[in-house]
Parts: C-alpha cells; sequence; structure tokens
C-alpha cells in the first residue's frame, strides 16, 4: 500500500510580455466539439481589435466558469452587486 503522495509543486514562469495584461471591453465565445475559443476585444467605435484569444479544453472551461462565479460571488460579498453592462450597439465582424 502506498503512503499519501505529495502535492506536486509546479514553477510557472511568467513572460514580461504578459505582465502588463491587456484591456478586454467585449469578448466574442465559440467552440467546438474539442475546445472553447474565446477572443478578447477591445472596441472603441469605429473599430475594434483583438486583444488576447484563449483556446480551452470544455473540462478547464467548465472549471474556468465556476472559478469565476465563485470570485463574483466572493467581490459581491465585499464590495456589493455588480451591476451588468448593457450590450453594446451594432455587430461586431472580424476582417
Amino acid at each position: 500500500m502506498e503512503g499519501p503522495q505529495k502535492p506536486m509543486e509546479i514553477q510557472v514562469a511568467f513572460p514580461d510580455r504578459l505582465k502588463g495584461g491587456v484591456y478586454s471591453n467585449s469578448m466574442t465565445l465559440s467552440h467546438t466539439r474539442e475546445e472553447f475559443v474565446l477572443d478578447f476585444l477591445m472596441i472603441a467605435p469605429p473599430a475594434g481589435a483583438v486583444t488576447a484569444r484563449v483556446i480551452l479544453s470544455p473540462g478547464h472551461a467548465k472549471r474556468v466558469v465556476a472559478a469565476l462565479s465563485e470570485n463574483i460571488r466572493k467581490y459581491e460579498g465585499t464590495y456589493g452587486t455588480i451591476l451588468t453592462a448593457e450590450e453594446p450597439e451594432g455587430k461586431i465582424g472580424f476582417n
């Protein structure tokens, strides 16, 4: 019988070019059977640009939703209810 396994510690590198993050005020979402694709956008009419694309497996996408839900609950417990922003007018298209 094996003893309890020690949790594995993973060192993650954080590239300098990502440390500042990117801003997004919109997002598009698509999926296939194998993955979810989240395109984060910065829309400033009359134009916009994709600032990041994140591709997730379905299982990881579900974990992300759970983590976001939990963190929104905690945030609202501390700072109050988050007001939902209005949907932007018009249609977003890619070139």
